[in-house]
This record gives structure tokens, C-alpha cells and sequence, in this order.
């Protein structure tokens, strides 16, 4: 017996839609780690991180119930299989949490096998979607009740689900609590150095001296460094917003409206000070509230430090608004490195000639 749980076009941004069932944000290092197949991520618990050939846009989608496992069907391009147990009530949602958010009637701490299935990822991330055209790629996800078992690639076809299958087998392991610890220690010593940097104009400051943090940058991952040094300022701005959205997500502002108002606006090209418009009395408190009277500080919350990312982000200079942008955003994110991994699978075009 089938049953189908959603079926219609579907939001993606960033290459990203999710299966999410509890409120914890894991990231895409997170969710591969250990798997054989790079287009549904299924190690955390609760979680499905699945991969688009498209960057933007709506995609066909179709999730499916199934009594018991359902034959394959071969016209599919894209086959991979994991397993998956629900914490709570799973949604499928786009990146950051909408626009478009489709509850799965799933029971919770049910073991499920489930089948993702993709057709024309190739042509969508070459060729991205044209207004008013229907959709380029096709995506499906099949659950049955199953026993937990490992992932496998069931079938490949197309070049970006190749290069996504051997990243995931290629990549290292996560980091270890001590390696993560000696990032932090070396981010804040990074930081400390940088204690001229201050709050925007309208906080009672100046803007983070991004040139004097370029080589920060490179000394944690040179060869992305440079990568973005030879990126067109249309790529530089992107990695820039990017960056701002990542680091509003995981500090939670991006659930604020006119917040993420400012984001959807630099998206469609407003300047800075044309898209951020906060309310009368918006940093009188809050966790984004920030000081007006000191300087940069490591210390600060992820919220305030997040609102120094969105503003980086708008800077005239495009590799400086990349640079600082994406070096402030890994302290706005508890220094979580496996965003540099991220933003590789995001950005092909920043991934190195090895690659």
C-alpha cells in the first residue's frame, strides 16, 4: 500500500532541502559523516540533509509512505538509501525554514528505510531554472518501516551526485571536542588581535577592518582563500549573504521578521542601507542588541555577532564583504569549521582543481 505524503513543487536554496523532526540544527559535515552517499544525509539523529542539482529555485517533489519496501523503479537517474527514525513530527522544510514547510505524517521513533531518488541534477545545476519554466529536476522520497541499516548508493548517473558520493568518502572525520576546542582558542586569539575592530556607525562604532583579517582567513584554509581572491564579485557577494544567512540561522535571528526582511532584500540586490530597516527600539535590549560604547569583543553573543556578519556582508568591496563576511560568521557560529566544507558543496565553483 502507498500513500502520498506531499507532492507538488518545493522550495531549495543553497542546493538544500530538509527532513527536520526536532529544533537542534546540525550541520551538512554533521549529517554526511561516515555515509558512502552524498545526497541524503541521515547520521543525525532526526534529520534528512538532502541534495539538489539546483541552487535556487522549486523543484517536482514527492514523499511516499510505504507498508513494505517498494520495488525500485529505474528510471530514476539518482538512487541512494538510508535509514531514518523521526524525534518528533517531521517536516520537509527549505533552507532556514521556509518559504514552504510540508508536515510528514511519520510516526516518531519509528525505524524507516528511505529512498531518495533524483532525475536531472546535471542539467538543473548547469543551466539553474528560468522564470516561469517549470521545474528541471525531479526528486523523490520513499519511507517504509525497516530495521536501521547502512546507507548505499543504489544508482548513479549524473556528475554532481558522483562528485557529492566520493566528497562524503573523501571527507574527514568530524572534529574531535579537543580539535574543536583548539579552533576556539586559535579563533580568539585571532579576534584578540583584531580589537580595533568596532560596532557599525549606527551602534557607536566603525566597521570590522576586514583587510586586516584577510590573512586569518587564509591561515585556517588557504586554498578557499584563494579560490574566493580569483571568484567573480558576483560569486564574492553571494559567499557574503551566504555567510550572513548562516550565521542569522544558527543564532536564531533569522525567525525575526524585519531581520529576515534584510536578508531577502541584499538577496535581491538592495544596498545595505536600503534593505535594513529595524523597528524604533531595536537594540535598546535583545539578544541582538549590541554595545555602543566598546569594541569588538569575542565574547559577544552569537546574535550580536551575527549582526556584524549581515552588515560585513554589504560592504562595497566584494572580496572584502566575502573575506570578513565568512571569517566573522565561523566565531557567530561557535566556531564551527565544518561550514568551510559547506560552503565548498554550495559553491562548486570554489571548490580546488583537484576536486
Amino acid at each position: 500500500m502507498q500513500r502520498t505524503l506531499m507532492r507538488g513543487p518545493a522550495r531549495v536554496s543553497y542546493a538544500q532541502i530538509y527532513v527536520e523532526s526536532s529544533e537542534n540544527y546540525s550541520s551538512m559535515e554533521e549529517c554526511f559523516a561516515g555515509q558512502r552517499n552524498g545526497l541524503c544525509g541521515a547520521a543525525v539523529a532526526g534529520t534528512l540533509f538532502l541534495i539538489t542539482g539546483l541552487h535556487d529555485g522549486e523543484v517536482a517533489f514527492a514523499v511516499e509512505l510505504y507498508d513494505g519496501e517498494p520495488a525500485i523503479d529505474d528510471e530514476w537517474e539518482e538512487i541512494v538509501e538510508a535509514s531514518y527514525r523521526p524525534l518528533g513530527k517531521p517536516a520537509l522544510m527549505a533552507w532556514g525554514g521556509g518559504p514552504g514547510v510540508w508536515e510528514l505524517d511519520l510516526e516518531p521513533e519509528i525505524d524507516y528505510r528511505v529512498r531518495y531518488c533524483g532525475w536531472g541534477m546535471d542539467a538543473a545545476h548547469r543551466d539553474g531554472q528560468q522564470e516561469g519554466e517549470p521545474s528541471v529536476d525531479r526528486y523523490a522520497l520513499q519511507f517504509w518501516p525497516a530495521p536501521a541499516a547502512p546507507d548505499r548508493v543504489v544508482k548513479v548517473t549524473s556528475r554532481e551526485a558522483a562528485y557529492s558520493h566520493e566528497s562524503v568518502r573523501t571527507a574527514p572525520p568530524p572534529p574531535t571536542a579537543e580539535q574543536k576546542a583548539r579552533a576556539a582558542e586559535e579563533l580568539e586569539r585571532i579576534a584578540e588581535l583584531n580589537r580595533q575592530v568596532t560596532v557599525i556607525p549606527e551602534w557607536g562604532g566603525s566597521l570590522p577592518g576586514v583587510r586586516e583579517i584577510w590573512h586569518d582567513l587564509a591561515r585556517l584554509d588557504r586554498p578557499l582563500f584563494d579560490a574566493l581572491e580569483r571568484a567573480g564579485e558576483d560569486t564574492q557577494y553571494a559567499v557574503a549573504r551566504w555567510a550572513a544567512r548562516r550565521s542569522c540561522h544558527a543564532a536564531g535571528l533569522d525567525e525575526i521578521g524585519w531581520i529576515a526582511a534584510t536578508l531577502d532584500g541584499m538577496d535581491r540586490g538592495l544596498a545595505f542601507h536600503d534593505a535594513f530597516q529595524p523597528p524604533p527600539g531595536a537594540f535598546g535590549n535583545g539578544p541582538y542588541a549590541v554595545a555602543t560604547t566598546g569594541d569588538w569583543d569575542p565574547a559577544l553573543s552569537g546574535p550580536a555577532q551575527a549582526m556584524l556578519v549581515i552588515r560585513t556582508a554589504g560592504l562595497d568591496d566584494p572580496l572584502a564583504s566575502a573575506v570578513g563576511s565568512l571569517q566573522l560568521a565561523i566565531g557567530a557560529t561557535g566556531n564551527d569549521l565544518a561550514m568551510l566544507q559547506e560552503l565548498r558543496q554550495t559553491f562548486p565553483e570554489l571548490r580546488s582543481p583537484s576536486s
